[in-house]
């Protein structure tokens, strides 16, 4: 499994964009075109489905040695065995939660440093989106594993969500030490103005999802990264 930091592109199979395909085989695509992240995007789906969708897809990532990320279903994520769970601001400290220390499951002797320690190793990678300085801050704070910035264009992925622009982007790179993803409306028009802005890792959701032919347009989002993330 390629390491957070080293990951660059973070691609979808995002059931509002299927199309008719086959979960299985988008995330197959998108694995033969690059992507080193995958995300489980079903926000109209009930848990049960989004359980089911996720053992669909976790043979296909495992196998192409890529993370699989399950968007707001933490309980999923840590059944099916899930490398990511992500999270809006809302969903985590919205929920009442200050660290993601808060989410391993509980320990039946809180003391035993043996039963802590299996605690920890049962946490998945937790992303956190931000949309502002001060909420990325805080997730920072909090423990979050990496953030998403955005969204940074206007998406129909989030219709009502008020763009961040480039200048959050460029306050990101001198401000995140952490490994964070520029999300929102970006595609192959607009891709070198956000990296110019300092970004080094992006999300793509439509502008590849929209494509006939996935695993091309995928690599062509891989293809004009950096060839090194920091």
């Amino acid at each position: 499994m390629k390491p957070l930091p080293e990951c660059q592109l973070y691609a979808f199979v995002d059931t509002a964009y299927l199309r008719g395909r086959a979960p299985r085989i988008v995330a197959q695509q998108l694995c033969e075109g690059g992507a080193d992240l995958i995300q489980l995007r079903a926000k109209q789906s009930p848990p049960e489905v989004v359980r089911r969708l996720a053992e669909e897809i976790l043979p296909v990532t495992q196998r192409a040695g890529i993370a699989l990320v399950i968007n707001d279903h933490l309980s999923v994520a840590l059944e099916v065995g899930a490398e990511f769970c992500h999270l809006g601001q809302e969903d985590f400290f919205g929920a009442g939660y200050t660290h993601i220390s808060q989410l391993a499951p509980p320990s039946p002797a809180a003391g035993s440093r043996t039963e802590q320690s299996s605690a920890r190793r049962l946490r998945v990678g937790i992303g956190l989106s931000s949309a502002a300085p001060e909420q990325a801050a805080r997730a920072m704070a909090a423990g979050a594993d990496y953030l998403g910035v955005g969204p940074v264009y206007p998406t129909g992925t989030k219709p009502t969500a008020k763009p961040v622009t480039l200048e959050y982007v460029r306050w990101a790179a001198a401000n995140i030490p952490i490994p964070w993803f520029a999300i929102g409306g970006i595609n192959l028009r607009n891709l070198d103005d956000v990296l110019a802005a300092g970004a080094q890792r992006i999300c793509v959701v439509s502008a590849i999802l929209n494509d006939d032919d996935l695993t091309t347009a995928c690599r062509r989002f891989k293809d004009r990264l950096p060839s090194k993330a920091r």
